[in-house]
């Protein structure tokens, strides 16, 4: 990989860290309002609504400017959702604000990869921005847990600035503050990303033209043979990842006993197994190959099923050792390798995916369109799934059913998904398109 490529590392991995911060600060700032607990995950639906509303734009907006000046003018959108939020703006509003950033940046993000590495490279590097991508999930979700502590809240509400009234005076608002140095850091990256040489046609400018294309482009994806089950499993991933972000928040609360902050830590633990599985799809699974993870995806499913099985009180809370302030004890165990192990799971099955639907995207038609397309898709989905699941918290749905329903669905859709694939090969054999260059 060439310097540019870890550059972009470094800015994905610190705009993705106050991303899921954010996300913690603004369900405590929701807490603090009192806000009913069915509105928790309409964070996150409000954050993604962007990516399906603005799908049709975004990707030429990718590619009508060099990369690096796209990821810089979203993270400054990013930024100004936290002023938002900051000074009075209901969460909701303010976290969708972030999302529309969010949703402009992905497509520059993801794009750039296929500008800058042949294709043989695009598993070994999503694997790396996948990987570190999670580990700022993992720091971003223990860093919110942890800026809304008790004891790092008090401290931070201490450092009052002489003369000035600033006006924060809860953890929350500490916490939003804190993040929002993270974003400016991140744009300050931002500016480092080198001109790739990469230029398409003009983009049109005209609304209504951009929805046929990108009408086009949905059009050609989903008819590729191979991009429809690469575009299949990634949308049922990132749809149930949402909602698992939720669920085990939730799952956390009722069977292991724990506050939101312990809660955002504990998500934190599978995010660590999406890493591990994340890296070792990067070392050990080529392009070519990249289809024969799909079963993973039904085995991820029936893991999240087991969850529901376990609750803290089947063990002694026996504290086994402590690191730093965080004790680990043997009534928690269980929980910590099953959500390891599901993180594990679908970490080695979307890597390749990804890959080879930007591959497949990428030959077709731009970077840019082609990663709209995928956000799309993948957020329609988390739209969907996040919706259904606050209206089991709404009906107050038992989580164990949530969650056993959840994991059942997953795995038959996965099977469902190679079904497919099978009937595809069956009639032509396409594994050959992988690896061909634009044409």
């Amino acid at each position: 990989m060439n310097r540019s490529f870890y550059i972009i590392m470094a800015a994905q991995f610190f705009s993705s860290l106050a991303d899921n911060a954010l996300l913690i600060a603004a369900i405590a700032l929701l807490v603090q309002l009192n806000a009913p607990a069915w509105m928790t995950p309409l964070l996150k639906l409000f954050f993604v609504l962007s990516y399906v509303v603005l799908a049709a734009f975004v990707g030429a907006f990718a590619d009508s400017r060099p990369k690096g000046n796209v990821m810089f003018i979203t993270n400054t959108i990013k930024f100004v959702g936290c002023v938002v939020m900051l000074f009075g703006s209901h969460p909701l509003l303010a976290y969708a604000i972030v999302g529309l950033g969010a949703a402009a940046y992905s497509p520059a993000k993801y794009g750039i990869l296929t500008e800058l590495l042949p294709p043989e490279k695009l598993v070994a590097a999503n694997g790396w921005i996948e990987g570190l991508t999670v580990g700022s999930i993992i720091m971003g979700t223990v860093l919110g847990g942890v800026l809304i502590s008790k004891t790092v809240s008090q401290g931070l509400l201490s450092l009052d600035m002489p003369v000035l009234e600033t006006g924060i005076d809860t953890a929350a608002e500490s916490a939003i503050l804190i993040i929002m140095m993270i974003y400016v850091l991140a744009a300050l990256i931002n500016l480092r990303i080198p001109d790739t040489g990469a230029r398409y046609v003009s983009q049109k400018t005209n609304p209504i033209e951009l929805v046929k294309d990108f009408a086009i482009c949905f059009r050609t994806l989903w008819d590729d043979r191979l991009g429809q089950i690469s575009l299949a499993v990634t949308t049922l991933f990132w749809g149930a990842g949402a909602t698992l972000q939720f669920i085990v928040i939730k799952w956390a609360q009722v069977a292991l006993h724990m506050t939101l902050s312990q809660g955002a830590i504990l998500q934190a633990i599978s995010a660590f197994g999406v890493a591990g599985g994340a890296v070792w799809a990067a070392w050990r699974v080529p392009l070519r190959s990249s289809l024969k993870v799909l079963p993973y995806g039904i085995a991820m499913g029936l893991v999240v099923c087991v969850l529901a099985i376990y609750n803290s009180d089947m063990l002694p809370n026996t504290t086994i050792f402590t690191i730093a302030q965080f004790e680990i004890s043997l009534n928690l165990l269980p929980a910590y390798f099953l959500l390891v192990l599901v993180g594990w799971l679908a970490g080695y099955f979307v890597v390749p995916m990804n890959a080879l639907l930007q591959h497949r995207g990428h030959v077709l038609m731009s970077a840019g369109h082609s990663i709209a397309v995928q956000n799309f898709n993948e957020n329609i989905s988390v739209l969907m799934m996040l919706s259904i699941y606050s209206g089991l918290i709404w009906l107050d749905a038992p989580v164990q059913a949530v969650i056993i329903g959840f994991g059942l669905t997953v795995s038959i859709l996965m099977w469902l998904v190679i079904k497919r694939h099978a009937a595809n090969q069956a009639e032509y054999d396409s594994m050959h398109l992988i690896g061909e260059h634009k044409h």
